[in-house]
């Protein structure tokens, strides 16, 4: 078991570590120049529940490609909001879950596409996030990454979907209705017509990172998430403003 105690020192202290994310809202994205989301905003409040509160400089957003790269390979380094996964369990610590997530594979309406089985997938020219969860799950089910388009942003993702450069989008469905709403296109235009994944999200920790800092910050999220006598808690709280 990880214990708090079992060392000191400054790289055991949360506000010594680098937090990377992505735009991935409403959990993580600008707005006003400025990171915020629930995931954000669950960060900071669980942080400062154990006495070592985390600010908005420690935290990086950049494209999740780039984000993923540098927790897996740097030191005291944190990525979120990071769906757990098989192929990812022995990458990261893992402190959580954030939220539940449900990653699915888009059409456009109309198309009357249908998918029975992941290989169903492999005639179509499907849009995906390098290195997202969504991608990553298709491989895992045998989709060949030859049918794959890759990209860096969703929106340029949806904006394909939309003029029939891509056939289907694979994603988290909440995000994706959001910024296709961010850059003009209507959500509705889109269907899901297959569930990849259902699982959730989580602080995803470097694996050479020191483990009392896991530790502590699973502290603080158990503590945001303690219920009162009324059934409320801070974290549904934080979530409630999204």
């Amino acid at each position: 078991m990880l214990s708090i105690s079992s060392a000191v020192g400054a790289e055991n202290d949360l506000r010594e570590l680098e937090f990377f994310t992505e735009a991935y809202p409403p959990a993580n994205f600008i707005k006003d120049d400025h990171i915020t989301g629930y995931s954000v905003d669950i960060l900071l409040a669980a942080s400062a529940l154990v006495g070592e509160p985390i600010t908005l400089s420690q935290i990086s957003l950049q494209p999740w490609a780039r984000s993923y790269r540098r927790v897996l390979t740097r030191q005291n380094t944190v990525l979120f909001s990071t769906t757990r996964s098989e192929h990812r369990e022995a990458l990261f610590y893992w402190v959580g879950p954030i939220v539940d997530i449900k990653v699915v594979v888009l059409a456009r309406r109309g198309d009357n596409i249908k998918i029975d089985k992941p290989l169903d997938m492999a005639k179509y020219r499907i849009g995906a996030i390098r290195d997202d969860i969504g991608e990553q799950s298709l491989l895992e089910l045998g989709v060949p990454r030859a049918a794959m388009q890759e990209a860096i942003d969703v929106t340029v993702l949806a904006e394909q979907l939309l003029k029939k450069r891509i056939d289907l989008l694979v994603y988290a469905e909440r995000a994706a209705y959001w910024w296709a709403r961010q850059v003009g296109i209507d959500a509705d235009l889109f269907e899901p017509v297959y569930v990849v994944k259902k699982g959730d999200v989580y602080f995803a920790v470097n694996r050479d990172s020191d483990p009392a800092v896991v530790e502590k910050l699973q502290k603080g999220l158990d503590l945001l998430k303690q219920t009162d006598q009324s059934g409320s808690s801070r974290y549904q709280e934080i979530l409630d403003k999204y």
